[in-house]
C-alpha cells in the first residue's frame, strides 16, 4: 500500500535536515525524509577516513538558525560535525519524519492528479504532492577504471568508503589521488605505513589553514552569548569568503597575485627539497580547481618513507601499481582518493516528470536548472545543491538555506492562491542558464581544461559563478510568474 504525504524529502544529510527543520519552523509536518542508509548524517557519515573534517571554519558550517556556540576546534573534525547533525535532527523533532534504508530509485510525475510518485529499493511506495531531492553533489564515489585494477593482490578501497578493518601499520600504501581528501588522511596514515607511494596527476594549491582549538573559555563566552557567535559567524562568512575568494574566483589580477604568493611561500616553508618542490607547483591558475587549505600534509611528504610520484599510471599489477616509465611500485593497500561523480547529479535516480519526460535525458548535455532549484518539465520538483550551486569561496550551507527559503516560500504562495502545481517556464530557465554560462566564462574555472566542476567540453555544470550575498537575494522571493501554474 502506498503511503502519503505532503512533501517528500530525499536525503538525510545536511539539506534534507535544513529542508525538515525550516519547514517545522514554518508549521507544515506533513513530510518525509527518505534516507538509503540506516542512519542520517551524509557526507559526515559516509566519510571516516582519517583526518576527515570541514574545509570551511566550523561557525560556517552552522546553520544560521541553530548556531553551534561550542565547536572545539577552527576546522571541525568528522565526528563533530555528524555529532551537530544528530543533535539537531534529534532536538527539531526530525527522527520521526526519517525513514531509513528506503533508498529511492524512481521518481515520477503522475499528470492525472498531480503527484509524484516515489518507488524506494526496499519495495516501498511514497506518493507527494512535493518532491525535494537533497542528495548533493559529493556522494558518489569516483574509482578510475585503471586496467588490471582487480587483479591487485592486497586490499583495496575508496577514501569515502574508508575500510577500517584494513590495519596499515607496518604496510606498503600506495594513495592513488592528491586533493582533498588525501591531504587530509596522508598526514594520519604516513607515520604507520612502512611504505607511502603517493601519485599524483596534478599538483594542487595549498593555503595556509591555521587550524587551532578554541579555548574553553572562547566556548564559554560564545554560549553565554551567542549573538557574539552569530557575529563571529557572520565575520568569517564576508572576510573569509566574500572579500577574500570571491575576487580570486573572478580573476582579480592583483588578489590572483596575493594569493599565488601566498601559495608559494607556505610550500617553501614546509617543502626544503627544491627537487618535491618543482612537483608540487601547480601548472594552472590558482583558484581553477578547488583551492585546499592545510598545514599537514607538505610535512608528511618530506618523510623517509613517503614517496611523491608524478609518472602517469600505466597498470595495476597483483604486486602494485605501474607507472609508464616502467617502474613497478610494490604495495599491500590500495586507496582510491579520486573523488566522486560529481556531475552525475541525482543519479542513479530515474525521474520522469510531465509527459513522460526524462531528467536523464534532459540533462544528456549536462544537468541544468533555473536558480539551481527547479527544472522546466518537472513540476513541484524541487532541489537543494543542484547545478551550478555548488562555491569555491563559502560555506555550502549559505546557499542550501537560500534555497530551502525559496522553496518553502514558492510552496506558501501556492497554497494562498489556490494552486496545484507550477512549472518552470522554459525560456525562463534557458535565459537563466545562458546567462550563467557566459559569467562561468568569465571565471577562474574556465581556465583550466579539467576539473571536477565541469564536463569533458569545458560546460561548467557545478559552480556558481558569483558571491553568496547575489545568490540569497535572488532567492529571497519565489516569484511565480517565472512558473507556468495549474489551480
Amino acid at each position: 500500500m502506498d503511503s502519503t504525504t505532503r512533501i517528500a524529502i530525499i536525503g538525510a544529510g545536511h539539506s534534507g535536515l535544513c529542508m525538515g527543520m525550516q519547514l517545522k519552523a514554518a508549521g507544515i509536518d506533513d513530510f518525509v525524509i527518505l534516507e538509503k542508509a540506516a542512519t542520517l548524517g551524509g557526507t559526515w557519515r559516509d566519510n571516516t577516513y582519517p583526518g576527515a573534517s570541514c574545509d570551511a571554519p566550523s561557525f560556517l558550517y552552522s546553520f544560521s538558525f541553530a548556531q553551534k556556540t561550542d565547536w572545539s576546534r577552527r576546522f571541525a573534525w568528522q565526528r563533530e560535525l555528524l555529532g551537530y547533525s544528530t543533535e539537531l535532527a534529534v532536538r527539531c523533532g526530525l527522527l520521526p519524519h526519517c525513514r531509513f534504508n528506503a533508498e529511492v530509485t524512481t521518481v515520477a510525475f503522475d499528470d492525472a492528479s498531480s503527484t509524484w510518485r516515489l518507488d524506494c529499493a526496499d519495495g516501498t511506495k511514497v506518493v507527494a504532492d512535493f518532491v525535494v531531492a537533497g542528495v548533493g553533489q559529493l556522494n558518489r564515489p569516483s574509482t578510475p577504471a585503471i586496467p588490471g585494477r582487480d587483479s591487485f593482490a592486497g586490499g583495496q578501497f575508496h577514501s569515502a568508503q574508508w575500510n577500517h578493518a584494513i590495519d596499515l601499520a607496518g604496510k606498503r600504501v600506495a594513495v592513488i589521488g592528491n586533493a582533498a581528501s588525501a591531504v587530509q588522511f596522508v598526514p594520519q596514515i604516513a607515520p604507520e605505513a612502512a611504505q607511502l607511494t603517493i601519485f599524483q596527476r596534478s599538483a594542487n594549491w595549498l593555503m595556509p589553514r591555521k587550524d587551532r582549538l578554541y579555548a574553553p573559555r572562547t566556548q564559554r563566552l560564545l554560549t553565554r552569548w551567542p549573538r557574539l557567535a552569530t557575529v563571529y559567524h557572520d565575520f568569517l562568512w564576508l572576510f573569509f569568503g566574500e572579500l577574500q575568494l570571491t575576487p580570486l574566483m573572478k580573476q582579480v589580477r592583483p588578489v590572483q597575485a596575493l594569493a599565488r604568493w601566498k601559495s608559494l611561500a607556505h610550500l617553501r616553508r614546509q617543502v626544503p627539497d627544491p627537487v618535491l618542490r618543482a612537483k608540487l607547483v601547480p601548472d594552472f591558475p590558482i583558484g581553477a580547481k578547488r583551492v585546499l587549505f592545510n598545514d599537514d600534509y607538505y610535512p608528511a611528504l618530506n618523510r623517509a618513507n613517503v614517496r611523491l610520484v608524478t609518472d602517469a599510471i600505466e597498470s595495476i599489477v597483483p604486486e602494485g601499481v605501474r607507472t609508464r616509465d616502467g617502474e613497478l611500485h610494490r604495495a599491500d593497500v590500495l586507496i582510491f582518493a579520486t573523488g566522486f561523480k560529481s556531475t552525475d547529479f541525482l543519479a542513479p535516480m530515474n525521474v520522469t516528470g510531465a509527459g513522460g519526460l526524462s531528467l536523464r535525458e534532459e540533462w544528456r548535455n549536462g544537468a541544468r536548472a533555473y536558480l539551481g532549484v527547479t527544472a522546466s518539465g518537472f513540476p513541484n520538483f524541487f532541489m537543494l545543491y543542484g547545478p551550478n550551486t555548488n562555491l569555491g569561496h563559502n560555506s555550502i550551507l549559505v546557499m542550501i538555506e537560500a534555497q530551502v527559503g525559496y522553496i518553502i516560500d514558492a510552496i506558501r504562495q501556492m497554497e494562498a492562491r489556490g494552486l496545484k502545481r507550477i512549472d518552470v517556464r522554459r525560456p525562463v530557465m534557458d535565459e537563466y542558464n545562458r546567462t550563467l554560462q557566459q559569467d562561468l566564462a568569465k571565471s577562474v574555472w574556465s581556465a583550466t581544461s579539467a576539473s571536477w566542476y565541469k564536463l569533458a567540453d569545458g560546460t561548467i555544470t557545478n559552480n556558481w559563478p558569483h558571491s553568496t550575498i547575489r545568490y540569497r537575494k535572488l532567492l529571497r522571493h519565489a516569484d511565480l510568474g517565472a512558473y507556468d501554474t495549474w489551480p
